[in-house]
């Protein structure tokens, strides 16, 4: 029997080599031509560096401790973030279940039999028993490649899944972020507002006292009125928003509703005011979405290959060897050796359409995956140049707005020494405060919008994902 097994291991390595020198058929890969600018849109003229501002680590991006620790958390418990991580899961186990398609596979075989057969005219009575111990092996052989295609289009599926997973951390980032620089703003436009209803409180006092010494008449409190009730009108609504925003941030960081921890205000946040965005050709490797549609590319690619096998033949290498006697006791004893081996060729000759048709649907795939990839690249340099001309407008109308804001607080002073000294009426003091709120208010906004493209862009350049 060891003659008959070294047979067998023959004839196996002898195919083994053969499939290992075939060519798996359908095409290769090859990246599409892809037209990149020179320059991203709304970068500097003078902007040439290949170092991009996403090349920094988040931590270096963003060093707000607190902020930092909500990152972190979200990173770690984030639905979206766990959900990416089973999906990695998933496709590991998937490429293991096809890969092992292009290796042979193997049973014991085991069998006992005992029959008992009645009498016949010429014969009595007897008993047949049968027994029977083996190994079993069957092997497809991948001459044409299908196997190793489907392994190709499986690991590339893997990493489509891992770029995802990046994606996903890299949303979360910058989700968590803008989040809370949102929350900073309402605490921002809060404080203001309740400076604003304190000052204007001590305002109204003050007309009273006045009105009831007959210096001023009843219309100037009443307009002293709107202008407390303005600003007390707006902190509801206010803490309103401030809950409602802590609690966007506790399900970002996958924990139920609760308050958030504050670290520097939104005038102390660090931020650089220029940031070099880098070469575009750069953002093809960077951005993970990018990487993701391209491997989801590589993967339909494979399965042209897949598809095309079918039009060949199959063949099939089954073996069994083992020991095989009629009596039990004799098993391992006497001349019980037994083994087979067959080979089996399957051609189609007839499929209707259906080859065919798997081959083009496969094609078409491609082609979808293909557009899909270029069409990310485009939507990517177009969210980098959408996110370089609002970091700098923004920046300038920020710069602006401080310059209005800062008028608006020196008119509101003069308004109230010239009310005082009795050269002006008290509606002068009215539109002079109400500039000047809405002008506080505005310039809090200006700076949210600021920090917003500052993570916007940080996002659309890729960075965020790397630890």
């Amino acid at each position: 029997m060891p003659r008959t097994f070294s047979r067998v291991a023959a004839v196996s390595l002898l195919a083994l080599t053969l499939m290992v020198s075939s060519c798996a058929v359908g095409p290769n890969y090859k990246r599409p031509a892809i037209n990149t600018p020179q320059t991203f849109r709304g970068a500097p003229a003078e902007a040439t560096s290949a170092a991009s501002f996403a090349d920094q680590k988040w931590t270096e991006v963003f060093q707000d401790p607190e902020l930092q620790k909500l990152i972190r958390a979200a990173l770690e418990k984030n639905y979206d973030v766990r959900i990416a991580a089973t999906r990695i899961l998933q496709a590991q186990a998937q490429l293991s279940i096809t890969r092992s398609d292009e290796f042979p596979s193997a049973a014991v075989l085991a069998s006992a039999n005992a029959t008992r057969n009645a009498a016949s005219k010429f014969f009595g009575p007897f008993n047949t028993n049968q027994s029977q111990l083996g190994l079993g092996f069957q092997w497809n052989l991948d001459f044409w490649g299908k196997y190793r295609r489907a392994t190709e289009s499986a690991r590339d599926q893997l990493l489509a899944n891992k770029w995802a997973q990046q994606e996903v951390n890299m949303t979360v980032v910058a989700g968590v972020a803008s989040a809370y620089y949102t929350l900073r703003e309402q605490d921002l436009q809060i404080e203001i507002s309740r400076k604003t209803l304190a000052s204007n409180q001590d305002s109204l006092k003050l007309t009273q006292l006045l009105s009831d010494h007959g210096r001023v008449s009843s219309l100037d409190v009443r307009q002293a009125e709107q202008l407390v009730y303005a600003a007390s009108a707006a902190i509801p609504n206010l803490e309103k928003q401030i809950q409602q925003q802590e609690n966007i941030i506790s399900i970002l960081i996958g924990e139920n509703p609760a308050s958030v921890p504050r670290g520097l205000e939104l005038n102390a946040q660090v931020r650089s005011p220029e940031v070099p965005a880098g070469l575009p050709s750069s953002l093809l490797e960077r951005r993970p979405d990018i990487r993701e549609a391209e491997a989801q590319l590589m993967s339909a690619n494979a399965q042209i290959g897949v598809a095309k096998a079918a039009y060949f033949p199959a063949i099939t290498l089954t073996g069994t060897g083992g020991v095989e006697s009629v009596a039990l006791s004799n098993l391992f004893t006497g001349p019980a050796g037994a083994w087979s081996f067959a080979g089996q060729l399957t051609q189609p000759l007839y499929a209707g359409s259906s080859l065919r048709g798997a081959v083009r649907l496969s094609e078409a795939q491609k082609d979808q995956a293909a557009l899909t990839y270029q069409q990310t690249i485009q939507r990517a340099f177009s969210e980098v140049s959408d996110a370089l001309i609002a970091y700098s407008k923004d920046q300038e109308f920020r710069k602006q707005q401080e310059l209005l804001t800062n008028s608006a607080i020196d008119a509101s002073r003069l308004s109230n020494l010239r009310y005082k000294g009795g050269a002006a009426s008290y509606l002068e003091v009215l539109d002079a405060e109400t500039r000047q709120y809405a002008a506080e208010l505005t310039l809090a906004q200006a700076r949210l919008n600021e920090m917003l493209d500052y993570v916007q862009l940080y996002h659309a350049l890729g960075g965020g994902w790397e630890q």
